[in-house]
């Protein structure tokens, strides 16, 4: 799937989750701080050593099969680390 201007590309989109994949060659400076307009669960697919990040905390690590829960309209961004990161994003929260 084309990701146009975006720093990620969508693999697979359903009506509960987007498997979304961050390429290794993306410049760090397009992973700006963003809010999305509902609740979701991101859960990475794969190991990595990218970084989640919320406003006013200490990133932390994703790890493969660990899921984080982000509120709508909470800022928060990815960290990029080696290699691609591949994450499953639930919407509206679901699990």
């Amino acid at each position: 799937m084309d990701s146009g201007d975006r720093p990620y590309t969508d693999l697979e989109i359903t009506q509960g989750y987007i498997v979304r994949e961050f390429d290794d060659s993306i410049d760090p400076i397009e992973l700006m701080w963003h809010r999305d307009d509902e609740d979701r669960t991101v859960e990475p697919l794969s190991p990595s050593d990218w970084q989640f990040q919320r406003d006013n905390e200490m990133p932390i690590l994703l790890k493969e099969g660990e899921r984080i829960f982000i509120k709508r309209h909470e800022w928060h961004r990815v960290i990029k680390g080696s290699g691609k990161l591949l994450i499953k994003i639930y919407l509206n929260g679901e699990t």
